[in-house]
């Protein structure tokens, strides 16, 4: 595993691309701006003029609440708080619920190279979905060595030695319908004290490299439903190779666990020997992590039923 990487910052254009908002500062050049906080703010004490703690460094957004206000303001006044607000270095500022800045207030959010957004969605939604995102952006950071895929909806990173064919497990499973992530390399990241996620690095998304044949392009030859760009890490499988002499978990009344991030994960060893169809054994383990996750567990109500006939027999 490489070593933990925190992010100090995310282009605003980076940020808000997925947003498609309405941008009525088209002169303003957002090529080099930073966000460098994770957090949004809604101006609500700046707007009476009072700017002593302002935390400009944060994203702004006007609601329904700020824009009634603004409205109240006559126009030397709205002047002077803008033209006091635009005086620091904000990031941007979103109107939404379908608001809409006035020419005045355009022509000095333009004079101070301050980007002004629109969207028509209603503001809390849209600031949860802004402080997610931020989220995943500035949450620490690390890569794995494996195979991340989603099946039945449960995120399973396969991790073993190269060429024990994690890749090509993966490639059955895509085939059955399942969805890659990540091939390879694995960004991990740690969304809260409670959720792992992982990813592709932009240069080998949706790539995967199969001995024998060399690189595929799995969204070209498989479709879109083939791919995920990313998911939660829910189980970690370590594909080892074969060894009588070694002890495989054959219950699996007692989970283990692997760590990343300072975050414990369920972690499974299944034995790679010719002739198993490590694709099934995958999809297997998955759809019996979700059941676990749903309160039942296979292994204890199989031992449940043998302490039961035992008790009869007495």
């Amino acid at each position: 595993m490489d070593h933990v990487r925190h992010t100090d910052g995310v282009l605003l254009d980076t940020l808000l691309a997925p947003f498609e908002l309405e941008n009525f500062t088209p002169g303003v050049d957002t090529s080099k701006i930073m966000v460098n906080s994770r957090e949004v703010t809604r101006p609500s004490f700046q707007l009476t003029g009072y700017f002593e703690g302002f935390t400009y460094q944060r994203i702004l957004v006007i609601g329904n609440v700020e824009y009634n206000y603004i409205l109240k303001m006559g126009e030397p006044r709205r002047r002077e708080i803008f033209e006091k607000m635009f005086s620091y270095d904000i990031p941007c500022l979103i109107y939404c619920a379908g608001h809409k800045p006035d020419e005045s207030t355009i022509k000095m959010a333009q004079a101070n190279n301050v980007p002004l957004y629109g969207t028509e969605e209603a503001t809390s939604p849209f600031i949860g979905r802004v402080i997610t995102d931020l989220g995943e952006y500035f949450a620490p950071c690390t890569t794995v060595h494996g195979v991340l895929v989603d099946i039945y909806g449960e995120g399973l990173l396969i991790m073993g030695e190269s060429g024990i064919g994690k890749s090509e497990a993966a490639l059955e499973l895509i085939r059955r319908g399942h969805r890659l992530v990540a091939d390879d390399v694995v960004e991990v990241r740690r969304i809260t004290e409670k959720s792992l996620v992982g990813s592709s690095p932009p240069l080998t998304k949706y790539f995967m490299e199969v001995r024998g044949i060399g690189i595929i392009d799995v969204k070209t030859l498989f479709g879109v439903e083939s791919i995920m760009e990313k998911t939660g890490i829910d189980m970690v499988i370590k594909l080892e190779e074969w060894n009588k002499e070694t002890e495989f978990d054959r219950l699996g009344l007692k989970d283990e666990y692997t760590n990343f991030l300072g975050l414990d994960v369920v972690c499974q060893s299944v034995p790679v020997r010719p002739g198993r169809n490590l694709a099934v054994i995958l999809e297997a383990a998955a759809a019996n992590h979700r059941q676990k996750k749903m309160g039942y567990n296979a292994a204890v109500e199989l031992v449940n039923r043998a302490e039961l006939n035992a008790k009869k027999e007495d």
